[in-house]
């Protein structure tokens, strides 16, 4: 494990590889639950909140650090996840504005003074940090999805145990090594690393852990909460995101929307778009730009600058998607561009006439597929986007605002974009679903509230 500003050598470890070309790019500690007990423990005995804008200079300091450092990071990314290098830049770019976001947060923590109607005294709300918060992290952005976890928490006050995903466990330790040199004391960070179904019960169910945040499927982030039952929870897990295309969109401005979410991060992102909810009166001309748009883009090896689309975190995973695929086309689906698979690379794919109840959209689909729904109108529209279990965020594209916000108005999901996709995201604003998509908020100034606790302080005033 990572502790004390130190990876510490391991009797067992873990083989991360090169989901592209297959190579071992490097060896973690196989951690158990021995480890788990060993670092939690160690960050609660070092309890004591930092100054404010002690917190804040870290921050900054870590910004600064990773944008000097961008190159080895954006290389590190691709190197253990396979997305491809002209994405990662951009990832380490995404980090290093969510930290800078959280150093200017930090300062601006407040609490406020509440004279008791009633009685003659005064109540001090005092916004404390929640204690340890524990950190489980996916595959997909291993650098960012550490930050928008760490930041906040070290912002708030709070020591922060990560435990990130055995697949992509690299960049996670050198951005922890990162912290400690801008300044964050070593005690108040752990890293653990090894099996998910040995390391994630015995975090998130440690006594002197007091916040759980996770990111990750429906079925592992239900067996983190019933493990963390009791301590407060913030769980991100996952979208089955639409866009929808009503009949006076921009059909150009569409496709490429649905292009871009569809396909960035080969198709791996919680908030990409899982679903192109279109009016049937312009899909025959929407379509045919999408598939454009599927053509433009270029699979193939991550490292090579003009690849848009590596390859998937595993052969298997790749293999899922590909069925998934195959499973729409025999409900009635039409194949219209890609569909292939070579080993852990697919083919950015296009299927039109997508039945709703095919498990390619009522499921989350992790892969670079944009499959077309097509619907007689709004209300139609919005039944289909509300048919699943997911309410991660939408996106709308019309030129009607009356309609755009009828529509808004009845989507059950965290967030809708007009003009934009759901995977429109900014460090400023609230994060989070509803329904199995999750519970709590993250963005850095809504993340922060999540890991802080109200106190108050009474006294006697005025009479």
């Amino acid at each position: 494990m990572f502790l004390d500003g130190e990876l510490r050598p391991a009797a067992e470890t873990l083989a991360v590889t090169d989901p592209f070309t297959g190579e071992v790019v490097g060896r973690v500690p196989s951690d158990g639950a021995a480890e788990v007990g060993e670092a939690v423990a160690s960050v609660a005995a070092a309890r004591r909140p930092l100054p404010a804008r002690r917190r804040a200079r870290i921050l900054a300091a870590a910004a600064s650090a990773l944008l000097a450092r961008a190159e080895e990071f954006a290389e590190l990314i691709t190197s253990e996840s396979g997305v491809c290098r002209r994405e990662t830049g951009r990832e380490v770019e995404r980090a290093a504005a969510n930290l800078r976001v959280a150093a200017e947060e930090a300062e601006r923590i407040r609490g406020e003074s509440i004279p008791v109607p009633g009685h003659d005294r005064l109540a001090v709300v005092v916004p404390e940090p929640v204690g340890v918060v524990a950190g489980i992290t996916p595959f997909n952005r291993p650098l960012n999805q550490v930050v928008v976890k760490a930041a906040p928490a070290i912002a708030a006050g709070c020591g922060f145990v990560l435990k990130p995903s055995e697949k992509t466990p690299l960049t996670a330790l050198a951005f922890a090594a990162l912290l400690i040199e801008a300044g964050l004391p070593a005690d108040l960070l752990a890293v653990v690393t090894g099996p998910p179904a040995v390391v994630g019960p015995a975090l998130a169910g440690h006594p002197a852990v007091d916040m759980v945040t996770f990111t990750g499927g429906v079925t592992a982030g239900r067996a983190v909460a019933a493990a963390a039952a009791g301590r407060r929870l913030l769980l991100e897990l996952g979208g089955n995101d639409p866009l929808i295309v009503l009949r006076d969109a921009d059909l150009a401005r569409a496709a490429d929307l649905a292009a871009t979410g569809a396909f960035a991060t080969a198709g791996q992102s919680c908030r990409g778009v899982k679903r192109i909810i279109v009016a049937e009166e312009v899909a025959d001309a929407f379509v045919p730009l999408l598939v454009k748009a599927a053509a433009g883009r270029r699979h193939g090896d991550p490292r090579d600058p003009r690849t848009d689309l590596g390859p998937l975190i595993s052969v298997a995973a790749a293999r899922r998607v590909e069925e998934r695929i195959e499973g729409a086309v025999a409900a009635g689906a039409e194949l219209r561009h890609g569909g292939h698979r070579d080993g852990a690379l697919m083919e950015p794919t296009v299927l039109d006439r997508v039945p709703p109840d095919a498990e390619l959209v009522t499921e989350e689909t992790f892969g670079p597929v944009a499959p077309v729904i097509r619907v007689a109108g709004p209300d139609e529209a919005v039944d289909v986007a509300n048919g699943t279990a997911y309410g991660l965020q939408a996106g709308v594209v019309t030129d009607s605002a009356p309609d755009f916000l009828r529509i808004a108005d009845r989507l059950r999901v965290g967030a809708v974009n007009l003009d934009a996709g759901p995977q429109f995201d900014s460090p400023h604003i609230p994060f989070g679903g509803v329904k199995s998509s999750g519970v709590g908020r993250e963005g850095i100034r809504y993340a922060i509230a999540e890991m802080t606790v109200a106190k108050t302080i009474t006294m006697p005033y005025g009479g």
